[in-house]
């Protein structure tokens, strides 16, 4: 598995946490220093306390002037105070006084103040001489930072909180729609509609959950396959059964009228062999389709086992002639030779079965490469090329030309093709040119048998 989705997630909870902690920080430092300034409106409004104080102090009149600061400093809750120092030099040539530098008592209303300074930050405004400055201990009331620990409430918490929320919508979203999908297409599995399918409803996604979408739909389309042929095989079942079981039935009821008894008595024998082995066919399909069991292995004799079966056949049907051409020895490794030989039987039987009384059918084993090619061929009415490959199917029929005693093909050749399967062989079938049907059965010389 290629774990796309755990580097994704990597990726974007990685990339998502180193995001928030550099837009935490930005912000934070950005707050911080945009609140550390004095809000514009009170640095006016000190610097027009300054203007003021300075006119009061160059107007010449203390008693006005200390009645102004002391009105300013009960309205504020605060301490004010005016200034002035000289320039004096205290070693040294230089005392040009285009050289002068002023000293400063406080702080410039313009620049920022440290929002963790614990105490009371001094203003200065100084006069246009620069000798006298006005100075006041910044109000309460204009103290920069107040909703500082707000700010950082949000940032450190809200914030983090919000996306780490949003992260964790995203990515439950991003895995929960196609699991949604996938719990809908299951429940309208369950409800009989084997044609859903998931991978389609993905889009261009490409990550472990679309890899479970497509082993659903392989499932879906495996069983749901498996579920209709079943059905349809019941179907087929339930059918043949009913002829020979409507024969049975005429034959013993005539038989209790004690109308030509021995007769009706050959019709009730044929008819039940005829049930058994449909119904033992069936079982054995069923068992191959259903339990895939791991047959025995085991070296053999294709040769010889091909003796066998060709001798029983012509025991079965005397009325057709069987003309073989096989080798001395075919060696076969690693196979079951019960498998094989129920397979070339029904397929044998297939053929003298559709073969008119008198008729030839031909057997022939020959190597190609490593495997053993068998063909059977009759010299029946054979099939249209476009059922070639459908007469495989369980109880297929073809048309009424093709029925021997109004049977259809039955199972014996879907049977035997998985019977083929479990042994790495194969089996194909040909109209002839000069008319009947030729099957092609192709054997491997040494393969490990597999699961049916």
């Amino acid at each position: 598995m290629s774990r796309k989705l755990l580097w994704k997630f990597l990726l974007i909870i990685a990339t998502g946490t180193v995001a928030l902690f550099y837009f935490i920080n930005y912000f934070a430092s950005q707050a911080e220093a945009d609140m550390s300034l004095i809000d514009q409106t009170y640095r006016d409004e000190i610097k027009a306390w300054g203007a003021e104080a300075e006119t009061l102090f160059y107007a010449d009149d203390k008693q006005v002037l200390h009645a102004w600061v002391k009105q300013l400093e009960e309205q504020e809750s605060t301490t004010v105070s005016i200034v002035e120092y000289q320039y004096q030099r205290v070693a040294g040539n230089l005392s040009n006084k285009d050289y002068y530098v002023e000293y400063s008592f406080g702080r410039n209303v313009d620049w920022p103040i440290h929002l963790d300074f614990k105490h009371t930050p001094l203003m200065e405004v100084p006069f246009k001489n620069g000798q006298v400055s006005f100075l006041v201990l910044l109000p309460e009331r204009m103290k920069p930072g107040n909703y500082l620990s707000t700010i950082r409430l949000v940032l450190q918490v809200v914030l983090p909180l919000i996306v780490m929320t949003l992260l964790a919508v995203f990515l439950y979203r991003h895995i929960m729609q196609p699991l949604s999908k996938l719990q809908f297409a299951t429940r309208d599995f369950s409800k009989g509609d084997y044609s859903v399918r998931v991978r389609e409803r993905m889009g261009g996604r490409n990550d472990e959950l679309t890899e479970l979408a497509n082993t659903f739909d392989k499932m879906a389309s495996h069983i749901g396959n498996q579920i209709i042929n079943q059905r349809q095989f019941i179907a087929d079942l339930s059918h043949e059964l009913r002829t020979p079981l409507a024969r049975l039935d005429i034959a013993i009821d005539s038989a209790k009228e004690n109308v030509d008894i021995e007769r009706n008595l050959e019709r009730v024998d044929r008819e039940s062999k005829n049930i058994r082995r449909l119904v033992e066919d069936s079982l054995a399909l069923a068992w191959l389709d259903n339990e895939k069991p791991q047959l025995g292995r085991e070296n053999l004799d294709l040769v010889d086992l091909m003796d066998v079966i060709i001798e029983d056949a012509k025991f079965e049907f005397p009325q057709c002639r069987i003309q073989t051409e096989l080798p001395e020895s075919a060696p076969i490794k690693q196979s079951n030779h019960l498998a094989i030989g129920q397979a070339v039987e029904n397929i044998l039987r297939n053929a003298l079965r559709y073969t008119p009384e008198g008729g030839l059918v031909e057997v022939c084993l020959k190597q190609a490469q490593q495997s053993y090619l068998i063909e059977i061929k009759d010299s029946g009415p054979g099939v249209p090329d476009a059922f070639l490959e459908t007469i495989f199917q369980p109880f297929f029929r073809v048309d009424k030309s093709r029925q021997a005693n109004g049977n259809s093909f039955g199972l014996g050749l879907s049977l035997a093709r998985r019977q083929l399967h479990a042994v790495g062989g194969e089996v194909s079938a040909n109209n002839r040119k000069l008319g009947g049907l030729a099957m092609t059965i192709q054997l491997p010389i040494d393969q490990k048998v597999t699961d049916m």
